[in-house]
């Protein structure tokens, strides 16, 4: 399975299409409705003052941080409180030096432009944004052999909100124009059932607190997952008629959808049992675990992996992955009949 086909479990953090309407619907309007990241918050919202105060543009901001915790939430939060203009695009969209200074020359004083997955972007493309961080300006190659010459444009005053989920691939002289690096944690609980809450509001759906709670915990402590899963349950509960939804009704739903207690899909739980029976819990290299479960090293690595480690499941070794004691206690803990707990 390639890694856009692992994009389709709905516990993978990664955007989908259908969430485009739900993240502008859900999304945080201001820093005070953003909930957690206090030390990310309590530090921009000093600076965002500071340069409205002083009515200039605010410095180049980097967000890092697996995908689905709020960085382009962030972005819209930051051109909102600047009362800026929110220009959007991706570093695998700029394929072209002229694709970038497109976007530049179209740039307004004050403006905002939010590159998402900017570690991604081309080496070249890079050269020619560092003097447009820098000193505001672009510099641009006419002309081929002999006859070409190069030319300078000015650019208005603007702030760069790079978004990133692997900040190493990142050189570091594009790392170096940023005035300000934030890294997005994973949510605690108690956040992730606040979060839950609004959005439930916000859906108009009726849904009591153990319910939201339950939710929380198996949304792998990622906002994106939470609300995604709170949509399907509100389809479930559309479907079957329920009015105000309960800890039962979440439950059901999501063993429809194969989400155990702790926020683990089949994938995951297939990944832990070859382990277990067919190496006796590792040390397996990556290489031979894709090969015996017919995953892809990339899903592996970046779908599958992160949330095994977090949770405690599955350590790193010099010989390869190793299932823990807890890894094995929970794939444990289904019954005969497959039920997940």
């Amino acid at each position: 399975m390639a890694i856009e086909e692992a994009k389709t479990s709905v516990v993978v953090a990664t955007r989908e299409p259908g969430d485009t309407t739900l993240d502008s619907r859900l999304r945080p309007r201001t820093l005070k409705e953003f909930v957690g990241q206090q030390k990310l918050k309590e530090s921009l919202s000093i600076f965002l003052a500071a340069a409205a105060e002083r009515s200039e543009a605010l410095e180049h901001v980097l967000l890092a941080g697996p995908p689905g915790l709020g960085k382009t939430s962030l972005a819209h939060i930051i051109a909102r409180e600047l009362k800026a203009n929110l220009r959007v695009t991706a570093g695998p969209a700029l394929t072209r030096v002229a694709d970038l200074a497109g976007v530049l020359t179209n740039l307004q004083p004050g403006d905002v432009l939010f590159i998402d997955e900017i570690h991604r972007l081309q080496r070249q493309i890079e050269e020619v944004l560092y003097p447009a961080l820098e000193d505001f300006s672009l510099d641009l190659v006419v002309g081929q052999g002999p006859a070409a010459r190069t030319l300078k444009l000015d650019l208005p005053p603007f702030t760069l909100v790079g978004a990133t989920t692997r900040v190493g691939m990142l050189s570091s002289p594009l790392r170096d124009r940023f005035g300000m690096t934030y890294r997005l944690n994973f949510y605690e609980e108690s956040d992730m059932a606040q979060i839950l809450r609004r959005s439930a509001q916000l859906l108009k759906l009726s849904i009591e607190e153990v319910a939201l709670d339950e939710i929380a915990r198996r949304s792998r402590r990622t906002p994106r997952i939470a609300n995604r899963l709170l949509k399907r349950i509100r389809d479930y509960a559309q479907v079957r008629g329920v009015t105000a939804v309960n800890q039962a009704v979440v439950e059901e739903s999501l063993q429809l959808l194969a989400v155990d207690s702790r926020g683990l899909d089949e994938i995951d739980r297939r990944v832990l049992a070859i382990m277990i029976e067919q190496f006796d819990g590792g040390p397996v290299g990556l290489q031979t675990l894709a090969a015996v479960t017919a995953e892809e090293m990339r899903t592996l690595e970046e779908v599958v992996e992160p949330f095994l480690l977090q949770c405690g499941f599955l350590q790193r070794t010099p010989r390869g992955r190793v299932v823990t004691d807890a890894g094995r206690a929970h794939l444990g803990a289904a019954d005969g009949q497959g039920k997940l707990v």
